[in-house]
């Protein structure tokens, strides 16, 4: 049984440790999105992930234009819903009986919501009340919408969408792929299409609520194409092609 200390997020009394209802909403969120795999480990990576988008809101929610725009911030339920915004896709990958790559195929945007709702009110109905747990749901729900007027699901949207940005967004599609038996060559296809497409331009354009944002994540955008640049570069041989070339120019001898 959780025993809370609201003002701390952690103390001591005569030895017994007392823990504040966000300790124990973050114990929970770990449990629930550590995935068992085939073998003796697990699948830490949407924990890891939640722990980033923590991380995200924890920033954005201080930036200067919230403030100016007085907005009223719970960052309680803010913060609650990030720990469990992926619980949709951890339910889903406990529940599948064959591989996360099957699970992963399968999964549709709508269930998954309807799942991590489940999943929160099982998860929080022993520690937090009931109307805290069901704007932690909407806050949830309403960050995958476009359309939401809420200030705590404009940040979460903002914070997930930036880590699809960027060295963490190259990481999520990599594994995603590697999921799926792809490799390098699928990854710079899998980008040059999107480039084609102006699949990033519609993202900066339409996924952010925040302008600071929105500037940070077309800096993430410039480092990914970097890499992704310097990855083909090498995986065509380019520099090593260049480097023959020069070494051939300097072998022949000046006429």
């Amino acid at each position: 049984m959780y025993l809370f200390c609201y003002n701390t997020a952690r103390q001591t009394f005569k030895g017994r440790v007392f823990m504040s209802e966000l300790d124990v909403v973050r114990d929970l969120a770990k449990q629930t999105l550590t995935i068992p795999t085939s073998t003796s480990d697990v699948d830490n990576s949407l924990w890891d992930r939640a722990r980033r988008l923590v991380r995200n809101v924890e920033h954005i929610r201080q930036l200067p234009e919230l403030a100016k725009a007085g907005l009223q911030i719970d960052r309680f339920c803010l913060t609650a819903a990030t720990y469990f915004s992926d619980a949709g896709m951890a339910g889903h990958l406990k529940e599948e009986e064959n591989t996360a790559k099957s699970a992963l195929s399968n999964a549709n945007g709508d269930y998954l919501l309807d799942l991590g709702t489940k999943i929160v009110e099982d998860k929080l109905e022993d520690c937090i009340d009931k109307a805290r747990i069901k704007k932690i749901n909407t806050i949830i729900t309403e960050s995958n919408g476009h359309f939401t007027k809420s200030a705590e699901a404009m940040i979460l949207s903002d914070a997930r969408n930036l880590d699809d940005m960027g060295a963490t967004g190259i990481f999520n599609e990599f594994r995603r792929l590697a999921y799926h038996g792809k490799g390098v060559c699928d990854a710079l296809q899998s980008w040059k299409k999107k480039v084609d497409y102006r699949y990033w331009q519609a993202r900066l354009k339409e996924s952010f609520r925040f302008e600071d944002v929105r500037k940070l994540a077309e800096q993430r955008l410039a480092a990914a194409e970097h890499f992704m640049n310097q990855l083909k570069l090498e995986t065509d041989a380019q520099d090593l092609r260049e480097l023959i070339v020069k070494k051939m120019d300097f072998a022949v001898p000046n006429k």
